[in-house]
Formats: C-alpha cells, structure tokens, sequence
C-alpha cells in the first residue's frame, strides 16, 4: 500500500509539520512520563484506527522497555490490572478527548478531576496537547493513508 501524499516532501506542509514535530519533543521534556506518554498516544490511535501511529507508539514503547502484556491490554485498560492509577485516569482521559462528537459534553468535570488528582498543571498541560496533537496526527495519517508495518524505533523520537 502507498500513501495517498507525503505532506513532509511540501515546502509549506513539512515546514508546518516540522513545527508540530518540535512541539512534540518540548512535551517529551516535560515531568509527564515517557511511558504514560506512549500509552496514550496507544489509545488514541487504537480509538481513531491510525494503522501508522499504532504501529509506531507499539514500537517505541516497547523499545522503551514498556511490557508487551501492558502493550496488549491497553485497549482494554478499564478490565486490566496492569496499569497505575495515574496511567488509567490519562487514559480515560484521553478517551473523552479524543470521542468528543460522542458525546456532547465534552471531556467530564469528574474525568478532568480523576486527571488532576494524579498529573500537576504542567503535566496536566502535556497530556491535553499530546492528546490533541495524536487526533490530529491520526487524521493526517488517516486521510492520506500512510501505511503501517515498517517503522523503527528512534526514527521520529
């Protein structure tokens, strides 16, 4: 399978996307830990059907020395009880605020509230952009139809 476009070969798409890149690395310098990072980011795609971003999270979590049990089950992290209470409030999370047309609501004042008991503002903070910042990579992923299957670990980190 071929993508549809490769944004990053634009003059004016891969230079936006070099900024989105370097935002993503700011958050990778924040107190929220490498690994909640990645198993949201997991989640998100998981949600959004982002073969690409699956693929590339599966990977370089697990390069990261990240559990292939912990790797499995977050799809079903709500049943699992491998992960920290911290790890299923991001995750929850991250659910809400990726399935907003889902519900009208919004992401909910307890859920927003389960984060907060765990992650201070700066982490809070990160995990609100990571979670933007993965739909909006799933859609560009999505739309475009990168394929997934051949990524190595480091080649985006």
């Amino acid at each position: 399978m071929d993508a549809r476009l490769n944004y990053m070969t634009q003059p004016n798409a891969g230079k936006a996307m070099k900024y989105f890149l370097s935002g993503v690395k700011a958050l990778q310098e924040t107190s929220l830990p490498s690994a909640t990072q990645e198993l949201v980011a997991l989640r998100v795609s998981q949600i959004n059907g982002c073969a690409g971003c699956i693929d590339m999270h599966t990977k370089e979590a697990a390069a990261a020395g990240e559990s292939a049990l912990r790797l499995h089950l977050v799809a079903a992290w709500r049943e699992a009880t491998v992960f920290t209470e911290a790890e299923r409030a991001a995750l929850e999370l991250a659910e809400e605020g990726t399935r907003v047309a889902d519900a009208a609501g919004g992401v909910r004042d307890e859920v927003w509230a389960r984060a907060a008991e765990h992650y201070d503002e700066e982490e809070l903070t990160a995990l609100v952009v990571h979670i933007s910042f993965m739909n909006m990579v799933n859609r560009l992923n999505i739309i475009t139809q990168q394929p997934a299957g051949d990524y190595e670990p480091g080649r985006m980190h």
